[in-house]
């Protein structure tokens, strides 16, 4: 029924009652009072209904969506009634200098019961007819995790809006108290989370939905692990205070995804701190048009610098990078795209001259294992030198920090794209020295899932193309986080440098590629044996397992939630010059091994100088 049609019809509704109610109350009263005439019983009912109209408006009665009424509707009612009352109380006793009280009441008990009735009859007729297509045979079986307020409103969503295609079938909630319990529409608690398996055979289930918000990691991967049943997609609803706040609606679910099964809960940042350092200063992000670059553009964009320098090689990544940040600019930050490489030392200069940073961000690298392999000139040159050219200029040109962007394969590293990583390690502790008003920093993490090396979109492409996953080895585990939760932490611990530090971001528990693997095709909708996983072996310069530090290398306590300190050796400026010369004239051929031979080098020192210390 269209909104014309529904307002002429409770109108007409109402006015029969109002006109009426007052004629039923007077004689039901007979036997106690005959005093009113129908003259005055007539003028009461005009002045009822004059009244009810006028406070109808007033309050809103005739354009509210009575098949989703509340508690807050009946209130409206209630005051509308009650004012109708009063007015017509005052009304009748000024026209005829009397007025019945008795009847009063009667009359606006009946307006109560017979308006409230009215619309309630609206709404369980709405849900009736609703309900019967809720559960409907093309209606998708659903259980709900979680008896609680996203769990009842969530289920009050499915049955009023059958658009969503989900029949609610059962609820599971651990909590003692609540089983047994019928929540909306007759949906019954019947277990707790051992029971899930069961009850999906039972009932034939083919969505889960976890309708508990707040619930943490490591739970809900546990939840994960319990209904990751073939043919059965897992679903999440939003946080329930954006949906009361209106930010979010319930219906807007969202598939558990790969990096919600990480296990790792969220930190949370000093933003006072970070709001000090970085609050209308400009800011230099080389790389910017990488994964971890541009996530460190959208998240230091949060406390409003001055202006932001999105410096990177590539024309089409800094172009994407600044068309998005203008597209959702709601601030007065000023972006500059800077096309440079950063192995170009003359030119990074220049860009020092005329812009001053006062912080660096440098996610510049080569970061992808085998390709540096292949070509370990370049990954010195952009690594190292490109590290060196950034880091010098920072010091030149006086910026207050300089924070390098490093990598756990940094540590003991047997491939190319490890040893350069180090080496820009020891250059930034070793400039560092020499630097008075110059803060330089390293901040190592594992791999980032997302990122455009990382195997995640590797993974989907493959299980798009109707597979096999190929995974190196059974054995390989890595180290992972979210690009915001790595770009957030990189961007504390800037704030925690002190001087020729390399931060250690906790990366959590190692994932095995292959468990990854695995979620993967389950969450994408998939049978492990319809997509296949192919082990194809190890490449070149990969290592079985990564390591972020030595257990000797890092300091025990934490220097914020997430962030450890370690404690890395560090090496002549002049010795790392030398050999880096020497790495740049020579062979390819010959460049790996004498890279990887000093940065060993390096290891040996270390462990001779412990051995002494420990002597």
């Amino acid at each position: 029924m269209g909104a014309k049609k529904r307002y002429f019809l409770f109108l007409f509704v109402d006015s029969l009652i109002v006109t009426f109610s007052v004629f039923i109350g007077y004689y039901i009263l007979m036997p106690f009072f005959s005093e009113y005439s129908l003259t005055v019983l007539g003028v009461t009912a005009v002045l009822l209904l004059v009244n009810h109209h006028l406070f109808a408006y007033i309050f809103n009665l005739y354009h509210r969506a009575w098949e989703y009424a509340s508690v807050r509707e009946l209130i409206s009612i209630t005051q509308a009634v009650t004012a109708t009352m009063v007015a017509t109380s005052i009304l009748t006793f000024l026209l005829f200098e009397m007025t019945f009280m008795r009847l009063m009441v009667v009359t606006w008990m009946m307006h109560l019961i017979f308006i409230g009735g009215s619309r309630l009859s609206w709404k369980l007729i709405h849900h009736q007819l609703n309900g019967r297509k809720s559960h409907g045979p093309k209606m998708t079986r659903t259980l709900i995790f979680g008896a609680g307020k996203g769990g009842s409103l969530l289920i009050k969503q499915m049955l009023d809006n059958p658009a969503m295609g989900m029949n609610p079938v059962v609820v599971v909630d651990d909590h003692p108290s609540k089983q047994n319990m019928e929540l909306g529409g007759g949906v019954k608690v019947e277990g707790k989370r051992e029971d899930i398996e069961r009850l999906i055979k039972k009932y034939d289930i083919k969505k889960v939905v976890i309708a508990i918000p707040s619930l943490s990691k490591k739970e809900l991967k546990k939840i994960h692990a319990l209904a990751n049943i073939d043919g059965v997609d897992v679903l999440i609803m939003p946080n329930i205070e954006d949906i009361l706040s209106g930010r979010l609606e319930v219906n807007m679910l969202k598939r558990v995804e790969v990096e919600d099964l990480l296990g790792r809960e969220p930190v949370e940042l000093d933003i006072e701190g970070i709001e000090e350092e970085v609050t209308d200063k400009t800011i230099l992000v080389t790389g910017a048009g990488g994964s971890i670059g541009s996530e460190i553009v959208r998240q230091i964009a949060k406390f409003q610098p001055r202006k932001i320098l999105l410096l990177g090689h590539g024309e089409n990544s800094i172009y994407t990078i600044l068309e998005e940040v203008l597209d959702n600019k709601n601030d007065n930050i000023s972006y500059v795209p800077i096309i440079a490489d950063v192995q170009n030392r003359k030119r990074m200069f220049k860009v020092f001259e005329k812009y001053r940073p006062d912080i660096v961000y440098h996610a510049a690298a080569h970061k992808h294992v085998p390709m540096m392999e292949y070509n370990p000139q370049e990954a010195v040159k952009n690594n190292v030198v490109g590290t060196k050219n950034t880091a010098e200029a920072a010091c030149y040109f006086i910026a207050r920090k300089f924070v390098m962007i490093s990598t756990d394969k940094a540590v003991n590293p047997p491939n190319v794209m490890g040893a350069t990583k180090r080496m820009a390690e020891m250059i930034v502790q070793a400039l560092d020295k020499k630097c008075a008003d110059t803060t330089l920093v390293a901040v190592r993490f594992g791999n980032v899932l997302g990122s455009r090396g990382s195997v995640v979109p590797k993974f989907k492409k493959q299980i798009q193309l109707g597979g096999p996953v190929t995974v190196t080895d059974p054995r390989m585990t890595r180290y992972f986080m979210t690009i915001p939760e790595a770009s957030r932490l990189v961007i504390q611990a800037s704030t925690l440098a002190e001087g020729g530090e390399v931060f250690v971001l906790d990366m959590g528990e190692p994932v095995k590629i292959v468990d990854l693997a695995k979620n993967m095709i389950r969450l994408c909708g998939f049978a492990e044996e319809d997509i296949g996983i192919e082990f194809v072996g190890i490449r070149p310069g990969e290592k079985l397992y990564e390591e972020l530090l030595k257990k000797e290398e890092i300091h025990p306590e934490q220097v914020y939630a997430k962030i450890y300190r370690g404690r890395v050796t560090e090496s002549s400026l002049s010795i790392i010059e030398a050999q880096l010369k020497t790495f740049l004239s020579i062979d390819e051929n010959e460049l790996k091994e004498m890279l990887l031979s000093f940065v060993s080098q390096e290891n040996l020192q270390r462990e001779e100088l412990e051995q002494v210390s420990a002597g």
